[in-house]
């Protein structure tokens, strides 16, 4: 069973930080896409970032030179460092856990909620 666990969301101003994490648990292979996606209320779910287990990147045009995705490998943990947060980057974020092994296999944590207000 895999299982993912986000956390680090919360409220923040306008030109703030934050750090999200996802730590994925269970067995998966260890070749994979790791990411997070973000819903607003009344819009579709968007990506907003994927790093691969090769730690090739990318990113949604919006939080391009804002955001920044990691990963640590041995701890099956993406994170997601999100600077000079804007209004619209509120959203309730959703890690993702993608695995190709002859069909394509995606896992989604909970979602944590991003809220940026002053």
């Amino acid at each position: 069973q895999v299982q993912l666990v986000e956390s680090g969301g919360g409220l923040v101003q306008p030109g703030g930080s934050l750090r999200l994490s996802c730590a994925a648990s269970g067995n998966f292979f260890n070749i994979n896409t790791m990411g997070w996606y973000r819903q607003a209320p009344g819009k579709q779910r968007e990506l907003v970032a994927t790093i691969t287990s090769g730690s090739i990147t990318n990113y949604a045009d919006s939080v391009k030179g804002r955001f920044t995705i990691s990963r640590d490998n041995p701890k099956s943990t993406v994170y997601l460092q999100m600077n000079s947060l804007k209004p619209e980057d509120t959203a309730v974020y959703y890690c993702n856990l993608r695995i190709r092994d002859w069909l394509t296999s995606n896992y989604w944590g909970q979602g944590t909620q991003v809220t940026v207000s002053s």
